[in-house]
């Protein structure tokens, strides 16, 4: 006879064989006390710098717009067909080098009249001369021939001119642009026509404006003794990219009258350009000292945050923890910011790892600029057993 099983009885054999298989005092692996994996791990590195008061040269940052020291339009000053081109488009070219070619036909014929008009008028001028002395003519008739003479003298000048202006040459030495006229165009008909466009790019020019404002309360730290004069009158020029120009440049004048419109003075700095890399209508910033600051705190741009709340600074406190400070800047020192209050000196601001350090943290302060501290090599991995061991 088949006996036939509970469900119910299974299921409780089952559970009462899996709980005998564990032993009173033994463990689960992984219960009990936290393995290596949980230990606290190590607070976080960020780096420091140390403040401290020191003098420092208060610059100022504005935008500006690159110019061609000096820039010449090459114009046809005769009417004619352009016959050649005669220079390379974006090349160099000296004064007086011929640009274009026109045809000089015409003005080399009224050329060679104006000379044959010009001896005729000279043999008529000695012939009344002889005459007059012999009082065979009248001073009247001497006079007129003298007059014809001037004429054809001037005639044949301008006739020579119109064949020198048949080669357009370069008015200055500088770069070229591209030819606004190709080979066969008419030029010069009522108008000089504007062939291309020469300019002077080494050294170049930098136009920027400045605050009237702005130089007015520079002036009146000066005369309060808050700051001093700078000595320098170098200036920097940074690219559009952010990068710095290698080769400093010179602060050449501030215009003498404010703009109504704007309420700002012009002024302009000049950069040497050996290789050409400044290219007038770039648009620029310039950076130059306006005055000298004694007993200033700096400190870097990227350490400063800034928030609807204000302005201010991570520091590591002496318990070697993140603490928000807040500062209030003023002036720029370079690329630095100038503290205007909340630092004192000695304490450690954080310029590096900012994202890692929350207020009321540990945090590890090294020195900014310092070499990473050297990773540990791992353990050598132990040899696996053998098989069948």
């Amino acid at each position: 006879m088949t006996t036939r099983r509970n469900p119910a009885f299974l299921c409780f054999l089952l559970t009462a064989s899996l709980l005998g298989a564990c032993g009173p005092g033994e463990q689960k692996p992984g219960a009990g006390a936290p393995g290596p994996g949980g230990a606290a791990p190590p607070p976080p590195e960020v780096e420091v710098i140390t403040v401290a008061a020191a003098s420092a040269t208060v610059t100022r940052e504005l935008p500006g717009r690159l110019q061609a020291v000096r820039t010449a339009q090459v114009r046809a000053r005769v009417e004619g067909i352009v016959e050649r081109r005669l220079f390379t488009e974006g090349s160099d070219v000296k004064a007086g080098t011929p640009l274009f070619r026109l045809d000089a036909r015409t003005y080399r014929t009224t050329a060679t009249a104006a000379e044959a008009d010009l001896v005729a008028a000279r043999q008529t001028h000695e012939r009344h001369r002889r005459l007059l002395e012999q009082k065979m003519v009248s001073l009247q008739q001497y006079e007129l021939g003298e007059a014809r003479l001037k004429q054809a003298e001037a005639a044949l000048a301008r006739a020579r001119l119109d064949v020198e202006n048949a080669s357009v040459l370069a008015p200055i030495s500088g770069r070229i642009g591209r030819a606004l006229v190709t080979e066969g165009a008419l030029v010069g008909k009522g108008e000089s026509t504007h062939l291309a466009t020469i300019e002077q790019l080494d050294p170049i020019y930098a136009n920027f404006t400045q605050s009237n404002a702005d130089l007015l309360r520079l002036q009146q730290a000066l005369k309060a003794g808050k700051l001093k004069r700078a000595e320098s009158a170098q200036v920097e020029l940074l690219l559009e990219d952010g990068s710095v120009y290698p080769l400093p440049g010179k602060l050449l004048f501030a215009d003498l009258a404010v703009d109504p419109n704007t309420g700002s003075v012009q002024m302009r700095a000049e950069f040497p350009n050996p290789q050409r890399e400044l290219l007038p209508g770039t648009f620029v910033r310039i950076r130059f000292p306006e005055a000298e600051m004694e007993q200033a705190i700096r400190v870097p741009q990227r350490a400063v945050q800034m928030s609807p709340q204000g302005q201010s600074v991570m520091l590591v406190d002496a318990e070697g923890k993140a603490a928000p400070r807040p500062v209030k800047v003023g002036a720029m020192a370079g690329t630095d910011w100038i503290v205007v209050d909340g630092l004192k000196g000695g304490e450690q601001v954080i310029v590096n790892g900012l994202q890692k350090a929350r207020p009321g943290t540990p945090v590890k302060a090294v020195p900014a600029g310092a070499a990473p501290a050297s990773t540990p090599a791992a353990p050598a991995a132990s040899p696996a057993p053998a098989a069948g061991k």
